[in-house]
């Protein structure tokens, strides 16, 4: 009966030592599966890091060591690279007759010769520029609301190439901002001939609210934040009849 009793005794030790072994072998075995996820969750942040610097540096597109070369002017440009007879030759077919007009001027110029606008309602009214300041604040033009327009720019360029000439078209209306636009025209050379550009079209607002006379500024700026223009101009919208 006491042996009997012993070793009913020692049962539930045995199966305590076989719990605890378990127990413990559980324990480590989830200590190392956490810390494989850590080192995973670890090398996957490495990997996200890795790329966000990569994307950053594809975003940026600039060299860190880079550092622009000083403005030369098209006159001595064309002086520098007149042993090389292909790269001669294509500014010669890019700037067409202007080398004669060009006289050592280092930066562009680019001079306006007319607003206008192209629409379903007006067809094409064309204005002179620079506008007097007198008539700065007259109405330029009159469109009906739902309209689809564009404006058109006449322009010539001299010196020097004018690189990134983009544009920015504000509009209010009673004193608050109601629309801005932005847009890039391109780069361009010195030449003759103006050159005619269309400005993206747009389409006037419908409604009681969107009649009435609006004020705007049209301004033009190159790469290097040379303002080029800026217009300030009003335009008038009317019930569609």
């Amino acid at each position: 009966m006491e042996s009997g009793g012993r070793v009913e005794a020692a049962s539930p030790s045995s199966g305590g030592s076989s719990s605890m072994v378990g127990e413990k072998q559980e324990q480590k075995q989830q200590q190392q599966q956490g810390g494989e996820m850590i080192t995973e969750k670890t090398s996957e942040k490495v990997r996200d890091d890795e790329v966000a610097e990569e994307e950053d540096e594809e975003d940026d597109g600039v060299d860190v060591g880079f550092v622009p070369g000083p403005l030369v002017p098209l006159k001595e440009q064309l002086e520098k690279d007149k042993d090389d007879e292909s790269l001669r030759r294509w500014k010669e077919k890019l700037l067409g007759c202007v080398q004669e007009d060009l006289n050592g001027q280092m930066e562009p110029e680019v001079t306006f010769h007319s607003i206008g606008i192209i629409s379903e309602d007006c067809g094409e009214i064309s204005t002179p520029l620079p506008v007097d300041e007198k008539q700065s604040s007259r109405v330029l033009f009159t469109l009906r609301e739902g309209s689809q327009y564009r404006l058109k720019l006449t322009f010539i360029v001299k010196h020097n190439i004018v690189s990134g000439l983009a544009y920015s078209n504000t509009v209010w209306k009673g004193g608050i901002q109601v629309d801005q636009t932005r847009g890039m025209l391109g780069t361009f050379a010195p030449q003759r001939e103006p050159y005619i550009h269309c400005l993206e079209e747009e389409t006037t607002p419908t409604g009681v609210l969107a009649r009435g006379t609006y004020l705007a500024k049209l301004k033009f700026e190159d790469d290097d934040k040379r303002c080029h223009l800026e217009l300030n101009y009003s335009f008038e919208i009317k019930k569609r009849s």
